[in-house]
């Protein structure tokens, strides 16, 4: 087992040195989260490096991180295969996370609305169909206001293409509902993948 300490991966401290992955990094927890996307792709192919693993397995939850890794992997030729699993969940739908520490009783009995809305949202966009992003602007507009009657604070709800987290395109029919929400000092986020017949 290798377990890292961040003296083996910061040797002489702060790096000079870093990736970054234009486009996919800089839209929803990009915009959010200013710089956030560089360290991830900075420290993953350290360790990467470090490692030379032939796969590498990341979770789903954070969809957009995993997007960011498989993007640099191709960009820079490293000969690893990227594998996403599910996220892991209460049985209430709420994805497992730190975060989660930080509700009160009373807001983890609202926090599965997150989930249960990303399955509206699908439900409703598989009654649309492969329409395109201008045609999904109400939609999300009503999703968000939907979390923020039942006690969120929303930054974003979109859908997105499941390749490279652009607006889908009229006839694009791999997408994934995003989600990021403030529910008391816990910032939650969450995603749900479609594909549209």
């Amino acid at each position: 087992m290798f377990a890292p300490t961040a003296a083996d991966i910061y040797p002489t401290g702060a790096l000079r040195t870093k990736v970054e992955v234009p486009g996919i990094s800089d839209v929803l927890e990009g915009e959010k989260r200013t710089g956030h996307f560089i360290g991830v792709a900075t420290v993953v192919s350290k360790l990467f490096n470090l490692v030379q693993p032939d796969i590498a397995i990341f979770g789903e939850k954070d969809f957009q991180q995993l997007l960011v890794i498989r993007q640099m992997v191709s960009d820079l030729n490293m000969n690893i295969q990227i594998e996403g699993v599910n996220a892991v969940r209460d049985e209430d739908g709420l994805a497992k996370s730190s975060r989660n520490g930080y509700l009160t009783a009373a807001e983890r009995e609202i926090a599965p609305v997150l989930q249960q809305t990303l399955q509206e949202t699908i439900s409703r966009l598989r009654v649309l169909g492969a329409a395109g992003a201008a045609s999904y602007q109400d939609l999300q507009q009503e999703m968000m206001a939907k979390l923020d009657t039942a006690g969120f604070r929303s930054e974003y709800l979109e859908v997105r293409r499941n390749t490279d987290l652009q607006p889908p395109d009229e006839g694009d029919r791999g997408l994934v509902v995003l989600v990021s929400a403030w529910l008391g000092k816990a910032r939650l986020i969450d995603n749900v993948q479609v594909s549209l017949i």
